[in-house]
């Protein structure tokens, strides 16, 4: 696995949580809760491929068609 992946993954976390919490004790619940799903879209939008090419690799390496 890429630590580029890695690092991408804990920056995004980081600023999301930052903005949910400034979001969270302005009174803006609703936004931060959208912030906190848009940051979970987008963290799974970038694993899932990751995830997809670990199965194809193995399915190739047991040959498993």
């Amino acid at each position: 696995m890429d630590t580029e992946l890695i690092f991408q993954l804990a920056g995004i976390s980081i600023v999301i949580t930052v903005i949910y919490t400034v979001l969270k004790q302005a009174g803006r619940d609703e936004f931060a809760f959208s912030t906190l799903l848009l940051g979970i879209v987008v963290v799974l939008a970038m694993v899932i491929p990751k995830i997809a090419n670990l199965f194809e690799t193995v399915r190739s390496v047991f040959r498993i068609y």
